[in-house]
């Protein structure tokens, strides 16, 4: 184990400094929350359980048997919890000469900030890898797919052909929202409610979900998207999103994106005895993750 010294510090040592910088910056606080539900956990694991229904009910001839459908379990989401730990430490020399404020102040905050921006890429990361493959949900599937399978058929929550964000593929997008079935094929009542969008897409979103009128076009024709109220959330702009053009839609549907902290986040401090040395922990546990995929539809833009 390292310690921060005066060798690290050797400005700080010394009269004549008029500023220390470069930990002072604000960050994009808690993004996280405009996508995941916040639940608390108290065990290594949680699971969510799909279950299937039954089909549409057959008619019934006179004087015949009526028709049994089973229901059953489709697939299981698991949540593993991971532990987020960081720890610095102080030489008591470092400390004690120190000209210019609280050392171990300045750098706790540090440690807070990153224990911070962790949790944000760790969020985003279950939309930055929504298309990959290697990062399957509980059906087998990555987040966002135009094959996730049902009992009865399949089910797509991303877009037949990839496409930028805009008027065309939010407006298809919304369509195919509005077609979303359960694990037996029956039509489910689904609204986009949020899109989310990585920065470089807010003004293309504002124009797109704020003009009165059609955008980039010469006629007086109405924005629908805005006249019919759709997508009633606005957009929300995450900037841990990796993809620039990529572009998501959050749905109405519960039990989708879930955050499941099982350990808040909690410091310590601890002297050591045969050096001196002062040392600073956090440590948090928590896992990000989706059950129903049908909570979000995406496109990993045209390019």
């Amino acid at each position: 184990m390292s310690a921060i010294s005066r060798a690290q510090l050797a400005k700080e040592l010394e009269p004549g400094l008029n500023a220390l910088f470069g930990l002072e910056y604000d960050r994009y606080e808690n993004e996280h929350a405009e996508i995941f539900d916040e639940e608390s956990s108290d065990r290594a694991f949680e699971e969510e359980v799909m279950l299937a229904g039954f089909s549409t009910a057959p008619t019934k001839e006179e004087g015949s048997t009526v028709s049994f459908d089973s229901a059953q379990e489709t697939f299981t989401a698991r949540y593993t919890h991971e532990t987020i730990a960081l720890a610095f430490a102080i030489t008591e020399e470092a400390i004690e000469d120190n000209l210019y404020d609280r050392i171990s102040a300045r750098y706790t905050k540090s440690l807070a900030r990153s224990m911070a921006n962790t949790k944000q890429v760790k969020a985003a990361n279950v939309l930055n890898n929504a298309f990959d493959a290697n990062f399957a949900g509980g059906d087998g599937k990555e987040l966002c797919a135009t094959d996730h399978p049902l009992v009865a058929g399949t089910l797509a929550n991303e877009l037949a052909t990839a496409a930028d964000l805009n008027e065309t593929s939010l407006e298809q997008a919304l369509i195919d929202i509005a077609a979303f079935t359960d694990e037996r094929g029956l039509l489910i009542s689904t609204q986009g409610r949020k899109l989310i969008i990585p920065s470089e897409l807010q003004f293309v979103a504002d124009r797109l979900m704020a003009s009165a009128n059609r955008v980039g076009t010469a006629d007086n024709d109405i924005n629908a998207l805005r006249n019919m109220g759709m997508i009633p959330e606005g957009y929300t702009v995450n900037h841990y999103l990796v993809d620039s053009d990529a572009f998501f839609i959050k749905t109405d549907i519960p039990n989708g994106f879930k955050l499941f902290q099982r350990s808040p986040i909690r410091t310590s401090m601890e002297g050591d005895f045969d050096t001196g040395n002062v040392r600073y922990k956090a440590r948090e546990r928590y896992s990000f993750g989706f059950s129903d995929p049908r909570c979000v539809f995406g496109s990993p833009g045209a390019a």
